[in-house]
């Protein structure tokens, strides 16, 4: 089990807030909502893939007021941090192969922030074609990693992943991620990227379906 829930859990009421102050150390999360903002201004149906405990969700539920949200993750934790209106945000245990099944075409707007890393190399190709499946025509991809450098922040980083989650993370620089998208979206599929502080290692990318 990851030791990174527990300890978090040692702060109790005050765990929302250590957890953002944590977060903020590597990605200013409000930036990087108003860059998905500034690249999709309106969304109907949104799709997070690896929402984790709902940081991201937090910044959705705000910026697309009128727009239903599904919010999921493999881990049990899904939302759990979640502070916000759940009106409309679903939080489900579930695979983005899963929904792709159930739900093909049907989202304008697909979310993947810092997922890849944690996910094994070896299925990261069938994860993305999932991925491209939910998307609907001409909706859009943003999707956020983190690039591995050899710098002190880097290292922070990666220790950070691998001893609070307790995943194997492998990180790609942004060629390799240009690969992925281009293999799973076709050719030239990115059309605006950016980079999110406060560090360069935050790359971002607006990919149409």
């Amino acid at each position: 089990m990851p030791i990174g829930p527990m300890v978090r859990r040692l702060f109790g009421r005050h765990e929302h807030r250590v957890a953002a102050i944590y977060r903020s150390v590597f990605i200013d999360i409000d930036a990087y909502g108003r860059q998905i903002g500034a690249w999709v201004p309106k969304a109907r149906k949104i799709l997070e893939v690896g929402c984790g405990e709902g940081a991201v969700t937090e910044r959705l539920v705000d910026l697309y007021p009128g727009a239903d949200i599904l919010a999921i993750d493999v881990t049990p934790n899904v939302g759990r941090l979640f502070r916000g209106c759940r009106d409309r945000v679903s939080f489900v245990q579930k695979t983005v192969q899963a929904v792709a099944l159930e739900q093909p075409g049907q989202f304008d707007l697909v979310i993947l922030s810092d997922v890849i890393h944690h996910v094994p190399i070896a299925i990261r190709h069938e994860l993305l074609a999932a991925v491209r499946q939910t998307v609907a025509p001409g909706g859009s991809l943003v999707f956020k990693d983190w690039e591995r450098t050899a710098t002190p922040i880097h290292w922070l980083c990666h220790a950070g992943d691998r001893w609070l989650t307790g995943d194997r993370v492998h990180y790609l620089d942004k060629g390799a991620a240009d690969t992925l998208l281009a293999e799973a979206f076709g050719n030239l599929p990115i059309v605006a990227e950016a980079r999110v502080t406060p560090w360069r290692n935050n790359f971002a990318m607006l990919v149409r379906g």
